[in-house]
């Protein structure tokens, strides 16, 4: 008998902890919506970027880029060497 109430204990305490956790997201998404909604009200609108403008074009790799890229290869490489053993 003594089973059966611990069995019934366990089960209300988890349908409470869910329960919890169930209003808990709940107040949260909704709090979550209606932050989103008072920062979109009030918060001004950019201003709209200039047409005539270019973007910037992508700086060329330069040698300092290599370097890093040969240093980032050897320390994988020896990294995995030694992890082999």
């Amino acid at each position: 008998m003594q089973d059966l109430e611990l069995l019934q204990d366990g089960l209300a305490l988890m349908a409470l902890g869910m329960g919890v956790v169930f209003v808990f997201l709940t107040i949260l998404v909704i709090s979550v919506t209606l932050m989103s909604k008072l920062i979109g009200r009030f918060q001004p609108v950019p201003a709209a970027v200039d047409a005539g403008k270019k973007p910037m074009p992508a700086s060329a790799p330069s040698a300092q880029s290599d370097e890093v890229t040969a240093a980032i290869s050897a320390a994988v490489h020896r990294y995995r060497s030694t992890r082999r053993r």
